[in-house]
């Protein structure tokens, strides 16, 4: 498995976010990268592929990892 390149990605983050405690995802050739914005882009990117990006989404979806069931 090849290491991706989020060089060229165009970073997100929610529209929720405020001065602390964001995130960033991008999208690029098949991996979805997700970063700290504090880091400016200088800091590590966790790198996810298509599937274990969806089977997060739909476990947050599902309440799998709300902060009380994180908690227990």
């Amino acid at each position: 498995m090849r290491n991706p390149d989020f060089s060229a990605g165009r970073w997100r983050k929610a529209s929720g976010s405020g001065e602390t405690g964001c995130v960033e995802v991008t999208y690029q050739d098949g991996w979805i990268g997700v970063r700290d914005t504090k880091s400016n882009g200088n800091g590590p990117v966790l790198a996810f592929t298509e599937h274990e990006w969806q089977t997060f989404l739909d476990g947050a979806h599902n309440g799998e990892f709300a902060l009380d069931q994180l908690a227990d």
